[in-house]
């Protein structure tokens, strides 16, 4: 598991996600319409030569635990740190959201503007085909939604997660974590998902769940000059 996760994206867009990615043997991205979210199969010499012809000028992409210079022709934008997080408890007893519903094409639009709005981290129009996402609904609209990107072997990330603004406090977030959690756990999967450092309260409560820091590693948001 410690190998997976010190370099998860590579290994799910190499692996499970290949379908979903385009790029080399070394280097690679989601395809456009999904999270701009590129990989290394050494993510310590990240080989962005081989990536660059995959990238449009204009495109910006987060990059995890490379922290070297850039090479010519890419910028780095913006670099942070974010904590891997790794379910560490006994699986949920019971659905905590047996009202959600489960998202696909026709809530796309939905989704991406509910991200847009919260910033959950990156999310593209297709983000909803990666895994299995739910969401909460007020009527017809969508005020909170959790779901699946990476894989690899037994990890399964916990991605997207977000409330509305004029509908926190309620723990919908909460409780449609505890969903997830507990459907990959019923598949015999390992929960884990990503939190920013600088968000603090989110970290505290999945801490409150049952997750636990595993690492903290560099981020990055790069693009092609």
């Amino acid at each position: 598991m410690k190998e997976l996760l010190a370099n998860i994206t590579w290994h799910t867009l190499a692996g499970p996600h290949s379908k979903y990615a385009t790029g080399t043997g070394d280097a690679r991205r989601y395809a456009p319409g999904f999270p701009p979210i590129v990989g290394f199969a050494d993510i310590e010499h990240p080989n962005l030569d081989a990536l660059a012809p995959y990238c449009a000028p204009g495109e910006h992409f987060y990059c995890d635990g490379w922290s070297g210079r850039a090479p010519a022709g890419w910028s780095i934008d913006d670099e942070s740190t974010m904590f891997k997080m790794v379910w560490a408890a006994p699986m949920p007893s019971a659905d905590e959201a047996p009202e959600a519903v489960p998202l696909a094409g026709e809530h796309a639009s939905q989704a991406l503007a509910l991200a847009a709005l919260t910033r959950p981290g990156p999310f593209g129009p297709r983000n909803i085909e990666l895994g299995e996402y739910f969401g909460c609904f007020e009527g017809e609209r969508l005020v909170a939604m959790a779901g699946e990107r990476m894989h690899a072997g037994g990890l399964r990330e916990i991605s997207g997660v977000c409330t509305h603004p004029d509908h926190q406090g309620r723990g919908l977030a909460r409780r449609l974590v505890a969903k997830l959690v507990r459907r990959q756990m019923q598949r015999h999967e390992t929960p884990f998902l990503h939190v920013m450092r600088a968000n603090a309260n989110a970290r505290r409560l999945y801490e409150r769940m049952g997750f636990r820091d595993h690492q903290e590693s560099v981020v990055r948001v790069i693009s092609p000059k």
